[in-house]
């Protein structure tokens, strides 16, 4: 058993002090130090330095690292340079991106108190690297391909990349994404859904990411046009925005970005219980606007604040996406922007995803992020934000009871 004791403790939404956490495994209590030595006499007391917080730790829901060996080779400013960098690029990057290089990523978001991530997986080329990390992983297998002729080919390949990550045991969780609606063909979209509702696999779907996309789906027109008939051959789009959503009606899904959603269309997703990934930094380098979670916050949408991939993104560091998302959202009170933003990478993407962390609660897993503040905080409310402005590495990480050697 060991006894934390930070100055203070990030529980249920508020900061609390004169707490310390008892815990192995999983969280065993939570009271005052002098209560937990009673009550724990041989176990190890670790006391936190001053003007400590400890956090759950913090879960990450997108990422590529298949693509972490970009730095200036992409082009950054609009979606379609960009999109088109990446197709010239892609398969330089992703020689360039050896095991070492998707080490050094994990260990830069668990270095920024990430415990647990979500990966988005094309090649399956990142899964050893997956397997050795400390970190939690919800490894999401990637399912491409617009093409009638080469459909069934790729799903029979995502299949199988799928049904290897089910084989990984502890530490990995075997999920499903859909790259976007103008890339998957109905049908295969539809198979793969079933083998989500089937086996009860997480669901991930990037949606509406840019203007261009919207435009393609709703009219065949706009940057996307040129786009299609240059690589494929076709000047229409596979489905439409509605007939996409539509199809995870039996299923809540992660939609990623989202920013060129209409109201109707958050609406709907409201009402059919889906969540989004919130990515500000990824969403400004790419030109793409800004997400307005003032809006899902009025629908009740929940959503997770991710830093996306080194393919859209100039750090891994949960902070830096955390800082940029402050600076984004210029017309909300900091403080409850702040409070928004820490349960962006805590409690609300372990609800959306089914994960026993998340929270410092009795029976989670101690997964826990240690941070210290550069002097002592004027009032408990201004942590959340104090912690963002100022903190850029964690003291210490804990993943199920362990301390992580950073």
């Amino acid at each position: 058993m060991t006894l934390l004791s930070p100055n203070y403790i990030y529980i249920d939404g508020t900061f609390k002090e004169n707490l310390a956490v008892a815990f192995e495994k999983k969280i065993h209590a939570i009271e005052p130090l002098s209560k937990l030595k009673q009550q724990y006499p041989h176990a190890k007391v670790l006391e936190a330095k001053k003007n400590s917080v400890l956090y759950p730790g913090f879960i990450n829901t997108h990422v590529h690292l298949e693509f972490s060996a970009n730095s200036t080779t992409l082009q950054y400013g609009e979606f379609m340079p960009w999109l088109n960098s990446v197709i010239k690029n892609r398969e330089d990057l992703v020689a360039k991106c050896d095991n070492a290089v998707m080490q050094k990523a994990c260990q830069t978001m668990m270095n920024s108190g990430i415990t647990t991530f979500g990966t988005i997986s094309s090649f399956g080329t990142e899964l050893e690297v997956c397997t050795q990390t400390p970190q939690k992983v919800i490894f999401f297998n990637e399912l491409i391909g617009s093409n009638a002729s080469t459909a069934d080919m790729l799903y029979q390949d995502f299949l199988e990349r799928l049904d290897v990550s089910k084989k990984c045991g502890e530490g990995i969780i075997p999920a499903i994404a859909i790259h976007a609606p103008y890339s998957v063909h109905p049908i295969v979209l539809k198979r793969a859904i079933n083998v989500a509702i089937t086996e009860q696999l997480p669901l991930s779907a990037h949606f509406l990411e840019s203007q261009s996309e919207r435009e393609w789906l709703e009219n065949n027109s706009g940057a996307f046009l040129e786009f299609f008939q240059k690589f494929f051959s076709t000047s229409k789009s596979v489905t439409n925005i509605s007939e996409f959503i539509e199809s995870f009606d039996s299923i809540p899904t992660h939609f990623t970005h989202a920013v060129q959603a209409t109201t109707k269309e958050l609406e709907y997703l409201a009402k059919k219980g889906h969540s989004i990934a919130h990515c500000p930094r990824s969403n400004r380098f790419l030109g793409c606007g800004r997400l307005p979670i003032e809006k899902l916050h009025e629908l009740n949408i929940p959503f997770s604040v991710a830093t996306d991939g080194l393919s859209s993104n100039n750090s891994l560091n949960i902070f830096d996406e955390l800082r940029s998302a402050l600076m984004l959202h210029h017309e909300e009170a900091l403080d409850k922007l702040s409070a928004l933003l820490i349960k962006g990478v805590t409690s609300v993407p372990a609800e959306i995803f089914n994960l026993n962390s998340g929270k410092i609660e009795l029976n989670r897993d101690a997964d826990f992020a240690l941070v210290s503040l550069p002097d002592e905080p004027n009032s408990l409310e201004d942590i959340a934000l104090q912690t963002i402005l100022h903190v850029n590495r964690v003291d210490d990480v804990y993943i199920g009871g362990e301390k992580i050697k950073m």
